[in-house]
């Protein structure tokens, strides 16, 4: 079992800043968890009172500006953890956006020269790197400004390396709640760190999934107004570490044993031997781990051929020049993989958006002839819970258990199938709504099959329609909320029927038709259109619910039920048809098939190894 380290730091009272009332309280009781609930080696805390930090001269811990990074500076020179060791670093305070730079405020912080007096996350997070512990978790509430705490837009960077845990949005208060005396962020964490058994929040996703749902719901009981923590995990692998191993099981595990294998697989050993090592750190004997670490030290011994990498580059792997990466397939056909760049839109219950950021994604292109193309976007493997939360609204009983699903890294269309790129390969087009960019419609189970059969045929390689886990897990792009714009969606954001509402938005647009491919906002992969326009074929045949579903990413067909599952939602649809965890059924053999039935295709290179 590694180490564990953390710093906790709490404020109250400022020189040049209001004064806030439960943030040293904060810090104190996280300390005081470190220390008597988590049996933590050393917790150093800074506070307007607290002890110094025993050494030959004592390190007095009042958290001044300059106290504070000779520390940072003193304390992590050298390497003092190693890589299956923890830090975690805590904030409680003022934060300040300056010059695309998130801030600490310190107690003796001038406002008015926030480079000179304050503190860098970014600085923060690259001193405690320094450590050696590959883990580093930061909470930072330091969303708080003046006698509220709200944020001026602190938290819209990403820290390179670290897990790091956000009180609220950018735009947003993190509030203080006299009846409790704590802020409710800190409040919230600390039972979600308590909590014990097969409920536990041992693992960095449990822990932010907790932090979302009772946050708000805090608030909300205190009549306060809304506030909403989020998580950033650099490397997003991250979010499957377990945080408490001391409280994890296993079966916990089981997400990052997942990523072990597949660095593993990717010929990325010192990755895959760090995670093993985590896993090997929970209670019990997980002889996969053994076997893992050993099988890893013969690979980089020498004494072992090497498994071959797996020939579809990750986008860890993949060129960072927006360059052509070419990958070479069983059949000797090259694809030169290529980076766009898009933007992901976040949106709250209210249809208001709270966060825009930047993403870019790996493709290819398929040539059709006649000048028509067909993208396809790389997809990378990953862990996800796949079915809805009991607690979603509108949700049906045929989107429970929800279960973990292991995906294996494929592409998948960029768009719907249009009506020229089915025109092109089948020689028709059935669409009621007519437009070379408008999505094929009115196309049942069995036509998308054979289109994808001709295709195949045409191009040389195998395509397919999507399983329907990878369907979904496509369509999260790593979201655990209703749509992958977040709580809701909106006429502005999605193609559906839109004068009806699903949480607090404002009624929109509704279109009764379909619209033309890619003119609303991507998802976090670079798809587009996966809620609503048409609904999407599935490999798999309809089942009641999600007990005994496969665990692997595969097409569950075990039956002889002709009704095959679709995805999405359509223009027709009301929103909660198009949520992310939605399916509806329609029999594969229909003749008389809706205009709001459409696909999309994969392709999975086959690996080599």
């Amino acid at each position: 079992m590694g180490k564990n380290w953390a710093i906790a730091i709490g404020i109250n009272y400022y020189d040049n800043l209001q004064p806030l009332k439960y943030a040293q309280r904060d810090a104190e009781v996280m300390a005081a968890w470190f220390e008597q609930e988590a049996k933590f080696d050393k917790v150093f805390l800074f506070t307007e009172d607290s002890p110094p930090i025993p050494a030959n001269q004592p390190i007095p811990t009042q958290p001044t500006y300059a106290r504070f990074q000779r520390f940072l500076d003193v304390q992590f020179e050298s390497r003092l953890l190693k890589p299956e060791d923890n830090l975690w670093f805590f904030f409680a305070g003022h934060g300040r956006r300056y010059a695309d730079q998130d801030y600490l405020m310190f107690l003796d912080t001038n406002p008015q020269a926030v480079d000179k007096t304050a503190i860098s996350v970014d600085y923060v997070t690259q001193r405690l790197r320094r450590s050696g512990a590959d883990n580093v978790v930061l909470f930072i509430d330091a969303c708080r400004d003046e006698d509220s705490r709200s944020g001026l837009g602190i938290g819209q960077q990403e820290f390179k390396g670290v897990v790091t845990f956000y009180s609220c949005a950018a735009n947003q208060k993190s509030w203080e709640i006299d009846e409790l005396q704590h802020g409710s962020f800190t409040h919230t964490l600390l039972e979600g760190l308590r909590i014990q058994g097969e409920a536990n929040c041992a693992t960095v996703e449990r822990l932010e999934q907790h932090l979302r749902y009772h946050v708000p719901r805090l608030n909300a009981r205190y009549r306060k107004s809304l506030q909403n923590p989020y998580l950033k995990a650099e490397p997003p692998y991250k979010m499957y570490y377990i945080l408490l191993e001391k409280v994890a099981n296993l079966k916990d595990a089981e997400p990052l044993k997942y990523r072990a294998s597949q660095a593993e697989n990717k010929g990325d050993f010192e990755l895959a031997k760090q995670l093993w090592k985590r896993v090997l750190a929970l209670p019990g004997v997980d002889e996969d781990a053994w076997e893992a670490i050993e099988r890893i030290a013969k690979k980089t011994q020498g004494n072992q051929i090497q498994t071959q990498k797996p020939i579809i580059p990750t986008r860890e792997t993949a060129t960072s020049s927006r360059g052509v990466t070419p990958i070479e397939t069983p059949s000797s056909q090259e694809i030169k993989l290529k980076v766009f760049p898009f933007e992901v839109v976040m949106v709250n219950s209210n249809g208001q958006e709270v966060k825009r950021e930047q993403g870019e994604a790996e493709y290819f292109t398929e040539d059709l002839g006649n000048g028509v193309t067909l993208e396809m976007v790389s997809i990378p493997g990953g862990s996800f819970k796949m079915g809805s939360p009991s607690g979603e609204k509108q949700r049906q009983d045929s989107e429970s258990p929800q279960h973990t699903v292991n995906v294996l890294e494929f592409f998948m269309g960029k768009f719907e199938v249009t009506q020229e790129q089915y025109q092109q390969v089948m020689g028709k087009n059935p669409s009621n709504f007519k437009g070379d960019k408008h999505p094929v419609e009115t196309v049942s189970w069995n036509d998308a099959v054979e289109f994808c059969k001709k295709l195949s045929e045409k191009t040389g390689r195998t395509y397919r329609l999507p399983s329907e886990a990878e369907w979904e897990y496509a369509c999260r792009a790593g979201t655990t909320t209703p749509f992958h714009f977040g709580e809701t969606i909106t006429s502005e954001l999605a193609n559906y029927r839109a004068n009806n509402t699903y949480a607090s938005e404002p009624a929109g647009e509704y279109r009764q038709q379909t619209t033309p491919v890619g003119e609303f906002p991507p998802n976090g992969f670079g798809l587009y259109d996966m809620h609503g326009n048409v609904w999407e074929w599935c490999q798999d045949t309809w089942h009641e619910n999600y007990q005994g579903a496969p665990k692997d990413g595969s097409a569950w067909i075990n039956n002889d039920n002709p009704y095959r599952v679709l995805r999405g939602g359509s223009w027709f649809n009301n929103p909660y048809y198009c949520r992310s965890a939605s399916l509806f059924n329609s029999n594969e053999r229909d003749k008389d098939v809706l205009n709001v039935f459409g696909f999309r295709v994969v392709y999975v290179v086959e690996r080599t190894f």
